[in-house]
């Protein structure tokens, strides 16, 4: 039995709803990238080199990566070497075995949020700017709201004009504290809100950053101020460090995740929008491009369609109808 089978064995009526929002969410991606391994299958009843051509064609327009689609390629001839696979159709269960290998590389997959043990879980946010890094932030704070956390949004991003009026909604709309100043500093924003947040005990605190890409020696040096200012008053801290990312944009995100990884310590990505491509090959290029996981999806416009990232629920979401 192959980890596809495996998969719908394993989700539990707990996981229908999350499971349900996989699917609609990887519907534009499904349809295109099955559809067309599908159409493959039909067009060549035995593997051969055409077909791996054409194969690797749709997956790269896929969004998967060239790098990744080459690696992922090899792997295939691989095992059509090694156990005899000849008809295109016996080869479908191995390219959904090898989608997901691909992406836990004989690792721990960690999507959960690595909390404080003692005092506030302090998480910060990256990404430039319009990739939805602030509605992600009000959206973990209904998260986070609703499995009874106390919640502080603190907006760090002192530049983009209207970024402290859009924290201040999600803030009324989640019932959540919200710390802003006029200071252009955002370093001494983020000291008041932590301050406040360890003297009021709250839960989770959850920080806003400028999203200006352009000068990347400016945004380092705001962010290491931020983290020294952050370390000095929670040892430890910040505990994540998400970089938000627009699933739209394709391969511009896998270089935005680079560039960011070149001047923080990114601990997760945060794929918003990934309901609206057609591209949503991307979660696997991005996990091989720079190795860092995928902690949450944005699977559709609401509050409750941010979800933790699952890879066997996205493989399933993916490739239901191959």
């Amino acid at each position: 039995m192959g980890l596809f089978n495996k998969f719908k064995n394993i989700f539990n009526k707990k996981d229908k709803e999350d499971l349900e929002l996989y699917e609609t969410g990887l519907e534009k991606t499904r349809k295109d990238l099955v559809n067309k391994i599908s159409r493959l299958s039909g067009k060549y009843k035995k593997v051969s080199n055409d077909y791996f051509d054409e194969l690797e064609e749709i997956l790269i327009m896929a969004d998967i990566g060239v790098n990744t689609v080459m690696n992922f390629i090899d792997k295939l001839k691989y095992r059509v070497k090694h156990e005899n696979i000849s008809d295109t159709e016996d080869l479908k269960e191995v390219i959904i075995d090898e989608m997901f290998i691909i992406y836990v590389n004989n690792q721990i997959v960690v999507n959960k949020i690595n909390y404080n043990p003692s005092g506030p879980t302090v998480i910060l946010f990256v990404g430039v700017n319009g990739v939805g890094k602030t509605t992600t932030i009000g959206k973990l704070a209904y998260k986070f709201k609703e499995e009874g956390k106390k919640v502080m949004l603190v907006a760090g991003d002192t530049f983009r004009a209207g970024a402290i009026e859009q924290l201040k909604e999600w803030a009324v709309k989640t019932d959540s504290k919200v710390v802003y100043s006029d200071s252009k500093d955002p370093s001494s924003v983020v000291y008041d809100g932590i301050k406040e947040a360890i003297l009021e005990s709250y839960d989770v605190v959850l920080v806003d950053t400028a999203g200006r890409l352009q000068n990347k020696v400016n945004l380092m040096n705001e962010l290491e101020k931020m983290n020294k200012v952050i370390g000095k008053l929670i040892p430890n801290a910040p505990h994540e460090t998400l970089l938000v990312i627009d699933a739209t944009t394709g391969q511009n995100g896998i270089s935005q995740a680079k560039s960011f990884k070149e001047i923080s310590n990114i601990t997760g990505i945060v794929l918003t929008k990934l309901d609206g491509t057609a591209k949503g090959g991307i979660v696997l290029a991005i996990k091989e491009s720079v190795d860092i996981p995928v902690k949450f999806v944005g699977l559709g416009e609401t509050e409750k369609d941010l979800k933790i990232f699952d890879i066997e629920k996205y493989i399933y979401g993916l490739f239901k109808d191959m």
